[in-house]
């Protein structure tokens, strides 16, 4: 039988078949996909061959193959650093969700996921949420936020998932599509979800008043069948997203403004470091390519880790 995997507890997966059915499903034996060291050789939107068996009154499946994936998101795995993590599969389009606090979303998270999704070439809208709470000032700030990004090419959207303010907007985005929602914990990736699927009642927490953190809601990645002819990928909360399998000489093509300017680099190998005439460089002394772009860039060259002191208005140094 052939189903596509619709969430992921780490021992089981829930498969669902061509014709709609449902099955918790097992690996079957040791399952490695070639070339890939990952905590869940197994992830949220794969497409698998599997078998049913009786066991007493349950039906259950073994999964024996996995379908070649179109794209995946990866990144390093928590607790093993030498293992990876994939988050979901065979994705049409991500929307990371940002907050400009409660918690905060630093840009270089922010530029490490669309790092990665463009390695995979997966297209990524970011949606500015809880824009009812901010004040004239922080409204500033995620104006300013979305012209960057604005600028390089990416859809921004302000939203409230409380008030349901654009929330229109990212349906109509959705419509035939397989979008995952991604973000920290408290973003209101699970909020979103219940006002665009009031049904689903999915579970919310609050804010962390200590760490002004969000609380663990999502436990596993799971995908939804929307009402609208849409799917969706719901997914825990992260704090920090690390980058993997990278070349260095490649992650300049994965930020989309150096890409654009790599061919007036003297050198075709030019990591935008310290070779002479550097079109990013220039770029960026003239304030064509922000400072807060660059430092990410940079860190990721150097293999380093998140630094969650990155402000937006990044000061040249």
């Amino acid at each position: 039988m052939v189903g596509v995997v619709y969430k992921s507890t780490g021992s089981w997966y829930t498969v669902k078949t061509e014709d709609g059915d449902f099955y918790e499903c097992r690996i079957k034996g040791k399952f490695r996909i070639q070339g890939i060291k990952s905590t869940n050789p197994i992830a949220v939107g794969d497409g698998v061959i599997f078998e049913i068996e009786k066991l007493g009154d349950v039906t259950v499946g073994t999964i024996s193959a996995i379908e070649e994936r179109k794209n995946y998101i990866i990144r390093k795995s928590v607790n093993l650093s030498k293992q990876t993590h994939i988050i979901a599969s065979n994705l049409d389009q991500v929307f990371l969700i940002i907050t400009l606090n409660n918690p905060k979303t630093y840009p270089v998270f922010i530029d490490r996921f669309l790092a990665t999704a463009e390695a995979y070439d997966i297209p990524v809208v970011l949606l500015f949420n809880k824009i009812d709470t901010y004040n004239e000032d922080e409204l500033l700030e995620i104006k300013y936020l979305a012209a960057l990004y604005r600028k390089i090419g990416y859809q921004c959207i302000g939203i409230s998932a409380i008030t349901a303010k654009n929330v229109d907007k990212v349906k109509k985005l959705m419509l035939s599509k397989t979008s995952m929602f991604i973000g920290h914990s408290g973003a209101g990736k699970s909020t979103l979800v219940n006002v665009l699927e009031p049904n689903l009642k999915l579970k919310t927490a609050q804010i962390s008043e200590q760490h002004l953190q969000g609380q663990h809601t999502t436990t596993f990645a799971e995908m939804y069948d929307l009402s609208f002819n849409a799917k969706i990928i719901d997914t825990p909360g992260i704090k920090g997203f690390g980058v993997v399998d990278m070349k260095k000489e490649e992650i300049g093509d994965y930020f989309k403004e150096f890409f654009n300017l790599k061919i007036n680099c003297k050198f075709n190998n030019c990591l935008h470091l310290d070779e002479p005439k550097c079109a990013v460089k220039e770029a960026l002394d003239n304030d064509e390519v922000a400072w807060s772009r660059y430092k990410s860039y940079v860190q990721i060259l150097k293999g380093e880790d998140e630094n969650y002191r990155t402000d937006i208005y990044s000061e040249k140094k």
